[in-house]
């Protein structure tokens, strides 16, 4: 097969329908695939059915074969097969774009080297750009007062995800769903929320936090750090109005408690989100420089990506406040002191800022499988 596509940027084995077709494969052997394909530009791509069939990569003296599920796309390409990340994970292939190679081991132990034609990849390159331009709309305006026509170039216009949703009361609760999906798919959405509703959070009061004694957030410190006292710095009315309103929220869900004679003190930082309102922040940029950084390897984008490619449906529930659940270590809760204009306190749970933690055997394991999960 010559004329495929490595593209570690993709998390789907494409195989386009002109190639099935000239390969003379039975539709029998398709299976009902439902979703689309979507790129980087946000174009969707319709995608037929999908056939898993059996894959031989070799150099010439050494071969491996292994089954590969391809979805097959109606679009038009100057390639014949497109390999992305699902099959190479699959395979333990390497791919250069600086030496035109791909290397995968065969399971007798051998290194297999697939070289790159540089005149076919090139030509397949300028192919695919020309079909590309094709994407773009060119149309005539009316000419402007002196005479001059004017040109307007604009791209197709393609769906954009419905941004409406419906509001359904489930449980006594009232939870948005997304106005594009059916009645049926409504009410299979509902029935799983409903099943669990024991989960979700509604107020503070609602999460009584993790057994410390099972995870804790404890502060690696660096003897040599002399304690930081931070200047009290001067809000106008508005700032401090809304800093006093949140401390209370912060004392009534029992966060956070009054402390004297404080080690460490930070200033209060108020942060604008992206609905215009304000948030609470703390500035423990000296508390965090006294940390040593522990580089808690996390799942990257390109697997978060693989572990969702085939869902249907992408829900939205905010689990944003699920890092007030962890206690702090009780000596460590002196450190997480900040400074309001009535009084000072500090964190009995680990605050937002914090980045880092040190958890006992079964936390640690405990956040791996949190991470493996998504």
């Amino acid at each position: 097969m010559h004329r495929v596509l490595v593209d570690q940027g993709s998390s789907a084995d494409v195989m386009f329908l002109t190639t099935f077709n000239q390969l003379q494969l039975s539709t029998n052997q398709l299976r009902p695939y439902t979703g689309c394909l979507h790129g980087f530009a946000r174009d969707q791509v319709e995608v037929r059915e999908h056939i898993e069939l059996r894959t031989t990569f070799t150099d010439g003296t050494t071969l491996r074969t292994t089954n590969i599920r391809y979805l097959v796309v109606n679009a038009p390409s100057a390639y014949n097969i497109l390999l992305g990340r699902s099959a190479l994970n699959r395979i333990g292939a390497i791919a250069s774009t600086r030496h035109m190679k791909m290397k995968l081991p065969s399971l007798e132990g051998a290194v297999i080297t697939i070289k790159s034609d540089q005149k076919e990849a090139k030509k397949c390159y300028e192919n695919n750009l020309k079909t590309k331009r094709g994407a773009f709309v060119v149309t005539t305006r009316p000419p402007r007062e002196d005479g001059v026509t004017r040109v307007e170039i604009a791209r197709e216009n393609r769906p954009e995800p419905a941004k409406d949703v419906v509001e359904r009361e489930i449980g006594g609760k009232t939870f948005k769903l997304g106005r594009s999906l059916t009645q049926e798919s409504q009410d299979q959405v509902a029935e799983v929320i409903a099943r669990h509703l024991d989960p979700i959070a509604w107020s503070a009061s609602n999460m009584p936090g993790i057994d410390p004694d099972f995870l804790c957030h404890r502060l690696t410190m660096d003897p040599h750090v002399r304690p930081v006292l931070q200047r009290r710095q001067k809000f106008n009315e508005e700032r401090r109005r809304f800093i006093r309103e949140e401390t209370k929220k912060l004392l009534k869900a029992n966060y956070i408690r009054e402390i004297q004679y404080p080690e460490w003190l930070a200033n209060v930082v108020l942060v604008k989100k992206a609905s215009r309102k304000w948030r609470m922040c703390v500035d423990f940029t000296n508390l965090n420089k006294a940390c040593p950084k522990d580089s808690y390897p996390l799942a990257s984008i390109d697997a978060l990506v693989d572990s969702a490619s085939g869902c249907r449906l992408l829900n939205s529930l905010d689990a944003f406040s699920c890092y007030n659940q962890i206690m702090m270590h009780p000596r460590d809760e002196c450190k997480t002191t900040f400074m309001t204009k009535l009084s000072c306190y500090c964190y009995k749970v680990m605050p937002f800022v914090l980045e880092y933690m040190a958890l006992n055997e079964s936390g640690v394991n405990c956040l791996k499988g949190f991470s493996q999960s998504f």
